[in-house]
């Protein structure tokens, strides 16, 4: 239209066909106006894919990771993520809560790197992770599980990227490509269970933080094929009131100007040091924090997950506060 009308200015207006002064400079103007339109037009018609765009890419983020209920079987859920790729949402960082016949089970993972193909590795551990943790009932055969969907995800991108072969194996996954996961079980009494291959542990929140202890982890998922026994580790009881942290090594690996890590146990008890503990205001408390001291985004994808028991109280089961006593010992 803009072109038309350009067009037809020049062949039609008698004083397009002048060469003086006047004509040049109403000439100009004209094709000046024409110019200014159709860049205007452009631009708008840029802006309205740039939404579109941007309004089809939150909805598959929110797919891949989907906002998690506010309770989960008793459980006050909460979670935050923060990804170092612009103009995205979502990262390698990789979470699930589900509620099971056999407990609520946890899933908190960080796919080396970030980018594309860290969100499509998240993607299959997470999709294999909302099958199994409903049918599997035993922990580590969802584990097993996660790692099967891994090498297969991880063949189908080396087939993919080296289709005529390129003396690349063709069923040879990317060896630099491994996955931390931390798998861990919330029985109906408290009691945790987990599977650690190579993930930071969880802390847990009762008026300060402190490391929840499980044990030595397992090697990431990837490089190596899991070993033929895996041990579920016992981590203690989560008590009415008390919350869990998992987060991802993004966390705590975010630095300052000066170089110096984020002390994430210390932000975590300054947000709980006045109770109740809740969820989501330590979500905020600590993010607040973290681009404090960084003073930017983090160069890594950073991802947090609390879960407060909310709920009530079990009866004291026979010999418990000789444990606990002895243990205090």
């Amino acid at each position: 239209m803009w072109g038309a009308a350009a067009v037809t200015y020049k062949l039609v207006c008698p004083l397009a066909q002048q060469n003086g002064l006047e004509a040049r400079i109403v000439t100009s103007a004209v094709f000046f106006a024409v110019g200014t339109g159709l860049i205007l037009h452009v631009h708008g018609t840029l802006l309205r894919e740039l939404r579109q765009l941007r309004e089809i890419a939150g909805v598959a983020q929110n797919a891949l990771l989907r906002p998690l209920p506010p309770r989960v079987e008793g459980l006050t859920v909460a979670a935050g993520r923060l990804s170092a790729s612009r103009g995205a949402s979502v990262g390698g960082d990789l979470y699930e809560v589900a509620a099971t016949d056999h407990g609520v089970r946890v899933v908190m993972g960080d796919v080396r790197g970030h980018g594309l193909t860290a969100i499509s590795t998240a993607a299959a551990v997470l999709g294999s992770f909302r099958e199994a943790a409903y049918e599997e009932p035993e922990l580590p055969h969802v584990l097993r599980k996660l790692e099967r969907a891994l090498g297969r995800h991880l063949r189908e991108r080396s087939r993919a990227e080296h289709p005529a072969g390129g003396g690349v194996p063709a069923d040879s996954p990317p060896a630099e490509e491994f996955v931390t996961v931390l798998l861990m079980e919330i029985g109906p009494d408290g009691e945790m269970t987990a599977l650690n291959c190579g993930h930071p542990w969880p802390h847990r929140l009762s008026g300060h933080a402190e490391p929840v202890a499980g044990g030595e982890p397992l090697p990431p998922l990837g490089p190596f094929p899991l070993p033929a026994e895996l041990p579920v580790l016992h981590c203690g009881s989560l008590l009415p009131g008390e919350a869990l942290v998992l987060h991802t090594d993004g966390m705590e690996d975010a630095r300052d100007a000066a170089g110096r890590f984020f002390p994430l146990r210390a932000a975590l008890t300054e947000a709980v040091r006045v109770p109740p503990v809740a969820p989501q205001t330590v979500i905020r408390a600590v993010y607040a924090q973290l681009l404090r001291h960084t003073r930017r985004l983090p160069t890594d994808d950073a991802a947090l997950l609390v879960l407060r028991n909310d709920r009530r109280r079990v009866p004291q089961q026979q010999g418990e506060t000789v444990r606990r006593e002895s243990t205090m010992t």
